[in-house]
């Protein structure tokens, strides 16, 4: 079992479609989770604003903030209202929503802001596509790009993916096949693979019992357990 455990991809608040925990650290500790990225439901699903303003409230270093950026130029509908009051936020990461926010993710604005944000990215694989991603990464090769909820059913699009862009790392909860992450650690490295879990929308036992139980070198699990995310971090 590895030493230490960060969650790449979870969730804080209320889920509108569901009754489940708004609140992730009993869980956390339940399953043994040191830490964990959150993002906060009502930045997903109703108002970025009142969502990043509650997350950014938190005081808990078991919590790494991670608030969701709207990069769009129209006045009072981008969040926030320009890519220089992300530095003021003193995060790590922000997350991108393009589907759901409905932005380009590789219009001219989302390139300028990301660029002069400077921050690592997790974006939902459903929020987007693999060659969109490969566009971003191409115009942005700095830009480190943490892909959240890849699958399994897309391994092959996913791995394609990070041949060409280095700056592209995944995020396995969701890498559930047999053998699937160990697949994509002998192709990629471990340190470009990082534990999550997507809870409560997601079920976090089963991505935390596939972290105990994967058929890798000890280091291997150690780095994806956290030592991947510390880097990007």
């Amino acid at each position: 079992m590895p030493k230490y455990v960060i969650d790449a991809h979870r969730l804080i608040g209320p889920v509108p479609f569901d009754d489940l925990p708004t609140d992730p650290r009993d869980e956390m500790s339940r399953l043994g989770i040191d830490r964990a990225c959150v993002t906060h439901t009502l930045s997903l699903h109703s108002d970025p604003k009142a969502g990043n303003e509650a997350l950014l409230a938190l005081d808990d270093p078991r919590l790494i903030p991670v608030p969701v950026v709207v990069p769009v130029v129209v006045p009072g509908a981008g969040e926030p209202d320009g890519p220089e009051e992300v530095a003021a936020w003193g995060v790590r990461m922000i997350r991108l929503c393009p589907e759901r926010h409905r932005f380009d993710l590789t219009g001219p604005w989302a390139l300028r802001w990301l660029a002069e944000i400077g921050l690592p990215v997790a974006i939902d694989l459903d929020e987007t596509s693999p060659a969109q991603l490969h566009h971003l990464a191409e115009r942005l090769p700095g830009l480190p790009v943490l892909v959240l909820n890849s699958g399994y059913r897309r391994l092959r699009a996913l791995a394609e993916l990070m041949a060409e862009a280095p700056n592209v790392r995944a995020e396995i909860g969701t890498v559930n096949t047999q053998g699937g992450v160990e697949w994509l650690a002998a192709r990629f490295g471990a340190g470009r693979l990082a534990f999550g879990t997507g809870a409560p929308v997601s079920d976090d036992c089963g991505p935390r019992f596939l972290l105990d139980h994967l058929d890798l070198p000890p280091e291997d699990v150690e780095r994806i357990a956290a030592g991947t995310l510390e880097a990007l971090l």
